[in-house]
């Protein structure tokens, strides 16, 4: 729904009333309305209380310019009373219409894509072939650096552990029986540091 704010409505003028008799006492009420009678005998009011404000309507254009001109920033009961030319809202379709297309994938669940619309293809996984190359020329023991030392970075490097497998883990055939295991390297656990109270009590 689009709705466009238009020129002001010269039939109609708004007032911000800070006086609360107004909208409290009913001889205030006609006290203010008798104001406005005097330019147009068919003038209505609304009343807004929590606004403070009064929507007063006339039959003329007129009319409510030459009141306005006359009461704008007047005294009414001690207190100021300012008039302003109501605004018209035009709404430019009375129905609520269907978002854009192109703006119909952030609905959940989304509708069906525009005319025109393909999905895109993957992208093709990029290979380094070197690399593979590289790592499969690799023999247990040596190693292959892949970042070379700065001033300011260390270098990585791979390095390839040998074939450590113990006694349960050996497939069983006819030649690794012949062929002596090394044992399987046993992991140290890290010893705890003494501790030292860093404040004596």
């Amino acid at each position: 729904m689009h709705i466009k704010t238009t020129k002001s409505n010269h039939y109609c003028l708004v007032a911000s009333v800070t006086n609360q008799e107004v909208f409290n006492h009913p001889e205030a009420q006609a006290t203010f309305e008798a104001l406005f009678h005097s330019f147009d005998p068919e003038v209505q009011f609304q009343y807004f209380k929590s606004f403070r404000r009064v929507r007063i309507s006339f039959s003329d254009a007129v009319a409510a310019a030459e009141a306005r001109l006359r009461l704008n920033k007047t005294d009414f009961g001690g207190k100021e009373i300012r008039l302003y030319f109501a605004q018209s809202v035009h709404i430019g379709s009375p129905r609520l219409e269907p978002p854009k297309p192109e703006k119909q994938f952030l609905i959940s669940p989304p509708a069906s894509p525009p005319v025109g619309w393909e999905q895109s293809q993957d992208a093709t996984p990029v290979i380094n072939y070197d690399l593979l190359c590289a790592i499969s020329k690799l023999a247990p023991g040596e190693k292959y650096e892949l970042h070379t030392a700065t001033p300011t970075t260390p270098s990585v490097v791979i390095h390839v552990c040998e074939d450590e497998r113990s006694d349960s883990f050996a497939p069983d055939n006819s030649d690794h029986d012949d062929k002596p295991h090394s044992p399987r390297p046993k992991i140290i656990q890290t010893r705890r540091p003494d501790y030292t109270p860093g404040v004596k009590q």
